[in-house]
């Protein structure tokens, strides 16, 4: 299809957006509104509260980034945007046969219905579905982590109470448990999809498959004798077992300090936890997000918008290369 056809296609898609319809960025999840439509451009106006800044994008550009996508069969990686490209792969979604794909990092042309960045406001696709609580533990003791973060003033630790360190210990004992849990289970997964020496990026870094060598020796009396046979006097090898050690001492009167060097430390070990507790806790918490009228619901709403984004300007990076190149 010639882009002239997908441009006026795009155009009347653009055309019949509410105004009150909000979109957002892959990358930088800026919010932004589209005020003007025109033949050689798209008006844009920012949202966000530290972008004061109306854009235009030129339809030259959009032409540039339609030809990257139809070249590209498992679609155009975001990363590879110009700084401030972010918004043309979200206005270009609002097309019938392009798709963001967060989870990949790309947008890619489809023959059937897709999706776009549409936040709010009339005509929303379906990412506008109302979000699932995932079931997982590290996801409910992260909301108990977050809610006892914000009742106490924890930037001095030395002025917190000692029952609410108690919970914050707990708690961050808890949440790096379980996100250990389901960081080797996303770690699984990621293993059969990546290659050697070839990074993949998502918003917030990249990762890449690597190797490592794990050693231990075969059976002991093997190896003295392969040593043996190269040369080598096996009293040169043979050294103090700890095992053995220890068994040695059960047999003898020699005490641990004949033997070892002891240094003594002490530290915080988490004795039980009131699973109960943090159940009830969690529900009042789900109960009163729930109760939030519609005002307060938009205000947290935002402060979380506004979370999201400032974490992602400060973890998110891309690679600079121009859409032109």
């Amino acid at each position: 299809m010639a882009f002239s056809v997908s441009w006026h296609t795009l155009l009347d898609e653009l055309d019949e957006l509410h105004a009150d319809v909000t979109l957002i960025t892959p990358l930088s999840h800026n919010r932004f509104q589209v005020t003007d439509v025109q033949e050689q451009r798209v008006v844009i106006e920012f949202l966000e509260r530290d972008i004061d800044e109306t854009r235009s994008l030129q339809r030259d550009q959009f032409e540039t980034l339609y030809r990257r996508i139809t070249d590209e069969p498992d679609g155009f990686e975001l990363d590879r945007l110009p700084p401030d490209a972010d918004p043309y792969p979200t206005v270009l979604s609002v097309h019938p046969r392009f798709e963001i794909d967060e989870d990949r990092g790309v947008i890619v042309e489809k023959e059937g219905p897709t999706t776009t960045q549409l936040l709010d406001g009339e005509g929303n696709s379906a990412r506008e579905e109302e979000r699932k609580e995932p079931d997982l533990d590290v996801y409910a003791d992260a909301m108990l982590l977050v809610d006892a973060l914000e009742r106490h003033e924890v930037d001095v630790l030395e002025d917190v109470e000692t029952d609410a360190l108690v919970n914050l210990y707990t708690l961050l004992s808890d949440v790096q448990r379980n996100a250990n849990d389901l960081r080797q289970s996303v770690a699984d997964v990621l293993l059969n999809r990546l290659h050697h020496d070839r990074p993949v990026s998502g918003p917030f870094g990249s990762v890449q498959r690597t190797a490592r060598r794990n050693r231990s020796l075969k059976d002991e009396e093997e190896v003295l004798e392969t040593l043996e046979e190269a040369g080598i006097d096996r009293e040169r090898v043979l050294g103090v077992d700890r095992d053995k050690v220890d068994d040695a001492l059960e047999v003898t009167e020699l005490s641990e300090d004949d033997v070892y060097d002891i240094e003594e430390s002490e530290y915080v070990r988490k004795a039980e936890v009131d699973e109960e507790l943090k159940e009830t806790r969690l529900q009042g918490l789900k109960d009163q997000l729930a109760a939030t009228e519609d005002e307060e619901a938009e205000v947290l709403r935002q402060e979380i918008e506004d979370l999201e984004s400032r974490i992602d300007e400060l973890t998110s990076f891309r690679t600079g290369s121009e859409l032109e190149s």
